[in-house]
């Protein structure tokens, strides 16, 4: 995931980890009858269930990291490396000691959770460039399994880092952003009246606040460098994936959106402010040892107005393993929250915005923001239909504040603000009446409503097994012209929740009686060949095991989709719930 993806705000205050909103489900109970059991969001796409990165890259050796998402594991079998050009030579794979698990079909099997770091020697004396290609598998705990996958590496020349020079210029935006806060900003003629005291020349004033935000900046950037290094190692990615965690980190954020809307003042504790500023004070001003010095001690006492921005970030950074990377972004960030004192420093200060009502907007803003992720973070843990109805209260909070329900004359500005505010109301209506329906999707709060009713009645056929996008396409079809309800059961042999429910499942009598009047169609995709992997991305899967109901006139029961193991009990619900529509 890519830094360039996210809006400016959202990269400081969300969490990198996996770019899915779905990255802390846990496994749901058995759903009561009339609960949707479209689950496919309790599972994380291949490339962020196991995050594949470059570690380093020498003469003699590549070692490559996973880092798989808590629930998810890795075959140690299923790994396989190739290399060109095909004249390097790259050796056995060193794999470190993995866990046993066992299961009846596939017999006693080795498996990674977590970290995972992997050395490939290599004879490449020049160190030329070349194009890795690793191939792997791995499945969930809740019962999921990926399709073989095939990743490629390019390494080149240089050493290869996971930022860009995008990533860094809004890092850069970031920091910038973040001095126009209203506990940062008035900071400015303070620190200048101290790095800046006797009036220099605008030279020696540049010279002076660049001396203080420098340190300052680098302060910050050993922080990011450290936990690129030692970040993924302890796989905060994982450790975040607990309710337990989940909750007090919303809560965190929650409470730091109370402090942008200026329910209370946050800032360090007072024996340790006290201290900071005494440090401070007697510092000497004016030269460019005490402008450092005051640059060191300043990241410290602007801390709390950034703590939450910081973390997040912190958090994107952990996820990268990349110590470079982790230390230019937040120098970046720092060179942008020290930007205006340079400028300030040189001249210009005259330059620089006042402190005014405007700030007021940006603060609430930011508090705005904070709160987004604070409910994005829940929606782990809530149902979906209540994480729903909050992204709902949360747009109809930001409506009413900026007018939408206020009548009267107004400002040119203050009507437009009116309009965005209306927008909001309605997207907060809309989310609401689907919450009550039992949608989830915030971005389409309506989407899941469906319609129609009537039983189907006719006679069931045998299990038809395919293994072609032609051929699913044209039985689709013919139950479609048919009138004939269609079930389509996504298989393979290396699939183990495949077998559990081809036995448990639909060798059960009570399912099998209310098949009875079905078109049963079992879609092959043990080979996992590109037509296969095309026709999943069609429907949105993951992988198997994946179960498709479709109505009469060819349309999906999107809200009875399954997506990993299911009881054969819960199953026959769905079955009555299908044959009503």
């Amino acid at each position: 995931m890519s830094l360039r993806r996210l809006l400016l705000p959202l990269l400081l205050l969300c969490l990198s980890l996996p770019a899915s909103a779905n990255l802390f489900d846990q496994r749901p109970a058995a759903s009561p009858i009339g609960a949707p059991l479209n689950n496919s969001s309790d599972f994380l796409p291949v490339r962020e269930a196991f995050k594949l990165s470059l570690v380093s890259s020498d003469a003699q050796a590549v070692t490559l990291r996973f880092v798989a998402a808590e629930g998810y594991y890795l075959y140690r079998h299923r790994f396989n490396f190739s290399v060109e050009p095909a004249d390097l030579v790259l050796g056995e794979a060193e794999l470190p000691a993995g866990q046993a698990k066992h299961d009846e079909f596939f017999g006693d099997v080795e498996v990674y959770y977590g970290v995972l770091d992997i050395r490939l020697p290599l004879d490449n004396p020049n160190e030329r460039p070349l194009r890795l290609q690793v191939g792997y598998q791995g499945c969930a705990d809740k019962g999921l399994c990926y399709p073989p996958e095939t990743e490629f590496i390019e390494i080149g020349d240089m050493p290869t880092s996971t930022w860009t020079w995008m990533d860094l210029a809004l890092a850069f935006l970031a920091g910038l952003g973040l001095t126009f806060t209203p506990c940062v900003l008035p900071m400015l003629p303070i620190l200048s009246g101290v790095v800046l005291r006797g009036r220099p020349s605008n030279t020696r004033g540049f010279v002076l606040s660049l001396a203080y935000v420098l340190p300052m900046a680098a302060c910050y950037a050993i922080l990011g460098a450290l936990m690129g290094l030692f970040g993924a190692s302890l796989n905060l990615q994982a450790m975040l994936q607990s309710p337990w965690i989940l909750v007090p980190f919303a809560t965190f954020f929650a409470i730091f959106a109370l402090a942008m809307f200026g329910v209370f003042e946050l800032r360090l504790p007072t024996f340790i402010r006290d201290r900071l500023d005494h440090q401070a004070s007697q510092m000497r001003g004016g030269t460019i040892a005490g402008a450092a010095s005051l640059g060191v001690l300043s990241s410290l006492i602007v801390s709390p107005c950034i703590t939450a921005p910081l973390t997040g970030l912190l958090l994107y950074i952990s996820t990268t393993g990349d110590a470079l990377g982790g230390g230019l972004q937040l120098f970046a960030l720092g060179l942008g929250m020290g930007t205006p004192l340079i400028v300030f420093g040189a001249g210009g200060g005259a330059l620089l915005p006042k402190a005014g009502l405007w700030m007021v907007s940006v603060r609430n803003a930011f508090g705005v923001l904070l709160l987004a992720v604070s409910v994005w973070l829940l929606e782990r843990v809530l149902p979906g239909s209540l994480s729903l109805a909050l992204w709902g209260l949360l747009a109809g909070g930001v409506a009413v504040f900026l007018g939408a329900l206020e009548f009267g004359p107004r400002t040119h500005r203050q009507k437009l603000g009116q309009i965005a505010g209306l927008a909001l109301l309605v997207y907060a209506l809309a989310a609401w009446v689907g919450a009550l329906q039992g949608a989830s999707d915030p971005l389409r709060p309506l989407g899941q409503l469906q319609a129609g009713s009537g039983a189907v009645s006719a006679k069931s056929g045998a299990w038809q097994t395919l293994s072609s996008p032609a051929e699913l396409d044209a039985a689709l079809a013919e139950a479609k012209n048919a009138g004939q309800p269609l079930l389509l059961d996504w298989y393979a042999d290396w699939c183990i929740s495949c077998k559990v429910i081809e036995r448990e499942v639909f060798g059960n009598a009570e399912v099998g009686s209310r098949l009875a009047g079905w078109r049963l169609i079992r879609f092959d995709i043990t080979d996992s060949n590109a037509a296969q992997r095309a026709l999943l991305d069609r429907y949105k899967l993951f992988g198997p095991p994946a179960i498709q109901l479709f109505a009469a006139n060819g349309d999906e029961l999107l809200d009875l989709r399954v997506v990993g193991e299911v009881d054969a009990a819960t199953f026959a619900a769905r079955l009555d719930q299908a044959g009503t529509r």
